[in-house]
This record gives structure tokens, sequence and C-alpha cells, in this order.
């Protein structure tokens, strides 16, 4: 089971969260990555965990100030990265440029969509995985498994359709293990969350009671 954990701009200690997923994940069958901010790639890298960027941009080398060149990211420590977070949405044409940025940094992708038909449109495009988050669930500690279970089967079956080899994972609201596990039986390969760890009180402890059933 695959766990990436979005750490968006939340005052939290990056290193720290890194570090804390390092222990928790011993043991256990999943993958844990953290997705820091851009700045703090390196820092997370060096921990050890698996690192990736919360964004790239559909950009070659040349003039884009401002932009996060996939080449840079994977130079900083990441080994993936998301794209079409709700939190930052991109057009189809720009969501496919990133993709050809991430495969020529040798970047894993996780694309971001709001409904079966959305994953479907990205499944097309040949991410390695694709993430159904119901933007009003996201943040809300209301698991998509239990407020909806039925997208979550559903966005499994239309990423199937189209690309057999493409992962789904589930967002929005996953915040404990039994929602983890929850995600897992209704066929989804992982799971992203955020404010469940990086807004915890002792995100250590978040992780752990997160991880302990896998």
């Amino acid at each position: 089971m695959f766990v990436l954990v979005n750490l968006k701009a939340y005052p939290c200690d990056p290193v720290a969260v890194a570090s804390a997923a390092g222990r928790a994940v011993e043991g256990t069958d999943a993958t844990v990555a953290i997705a820091p901010q851009t700045a703090h790639i390196g820092a997370v890298a060096d921990t050890g965990v698996e690192t990736w960027a919360q964004h790239v941009s559909p950009v070659e080398h040349g003039s884009h100030t401002g932009s996060a060149l996939a080449e840079a990211v994977e130079d900083a420590g990441a080994t993936g990265t998301l794209l079409n977070h709700s939190e930052n949405r991109l057009k189809l044409a720009d969501i496919d440029a990133s993709l050809d940025a991430t495969e020529r940094a040798g970047l894993d992708t996780v694309v971001c969509a709001n409904n079966p038909d959305q994953i479907a449109a990205v499944t097309a495009l040949g991410p390695d995985a694709v993430a159904v988050e119901p933007p009003e669930l996201i943040g809300t500690g209301t698991p998509v498994s239990q407020a909806d279970p039925d997208i979550v089967k559903d966005a499994v079956a239309a990423a199937e359709a189209v690309d057999p080899s493409v992962d789904v994972y589930c967002g929005a609201g996953i915040s404990t293990g039994e929602d983890v596990l929850a995600a897992r039986e209704l066929g989804a390969d992982g799971v992203l969350l955020a404010s469940g760890v990086a807004k915890a009180d002792d995100p250590a402890a978040a992780l752990g009671s997160l991880l302990d059933p896998l």
C-alpha cells in the first residue's frame, strides 16, 4: 500500500515528519512518501524517506521564473511528484506537458482528479498513478471511502478500463489506519493525505496510527 503524505504549506517540521514516517513504516507492507514544500525537498530526502514534489511545471529549461522545473526537483532529491491537485488545477494539455517533463527527469507521477470521468481522462495520458479526490472532502476528516465509497470503486473501474497498469489512489479525508484499510478494500492501491498528519498535534503518533494496521 502506497501512502503519500502531502505537507502542503502547513506550519509543520517536514524533517521531523519524514523521520517519523521512516520509523512508522518499519514492519509494515506500506511504502510512505512525503511531499514537502519545494524548498524542503533536499532536507526531507536526506532523511532517507521517499520524497515527492507537490508539483512540477509543464516547462523545459528556459525563461520560466517561478516554475518548478522537473530536473531541479529531481536534483534536489525528489523521486516523484503530484500533479493537478485540487488546490493547483491544470488544463489537460498542461498535465500532458508536465508528464513529459517528469519523464525527462525520471520522476514517478500521480495525477489527481475529482471523479471517475476525470480519472479516465488523466489515465489516458499515461501517469504511473491517478488519485480520486472529491474536493469537498479535502481537509474535512471525513474519508471518501466512507462518504462516497462508490466513487472510489468507480474510479478504480474507470482507470482499469483505460489502462490496467495505472495504479489508483484514494484521497480526501484520510486520517486513520481504518481509512487506509477501507480504501484498500475498495480497490485502491494507495492513499493521499495531508492534514491528518501535517496538522496533527503529534504527527509521529498520527503516522503510527495510520500505518499500524498495514
